[in-house]
């Protein structure tokens, strides 16, 4: 046995704000995972050109390696890494190796 409540019809369509806020949700959702899976191939991406980097400069038989921490070191911009002598890279939010 179904009880229908007093104050509203059991085969009433939801009201159209409802509709629309589902579709909203929908729409957010999908955005969301097409974001996801852009960020994720750009941090591959970011990843292998990093490792590509590593790999170039552990093959170059480097003589010597500086790391400038602070900005106040010898004219360096803060975390300028050097590579004999050369400038390679800039590791930000580095204050110390």
């Amino acid at each position: 046995m179904t009880r229908t409540m007093p104050w509203g019809a059991s085969d009433s369509a939801p009201p159209l704000s409802a509709t629309a806020l589902k579709l909203a949700a929908a729409l957010l959702r999908k955005a969301s995972e097409l974001l996801e899976g852009r960020a994720a191939r750009v941090a591959a991406a970011a990843q292998a050109e990093a490792q590509a980097a590593a790999e170039e400069l552990l093959a170059a038989d480097a003589q010597t390696v500086e790391f400038h921490p602070i900005f106040r070191d010898a004219g360096a911009p803060e975390g300028a890494l050097y590579v004999n002598g050369k400038l390679v890279g800039v590791v930000s939010g580095v204050n110390r190796l």
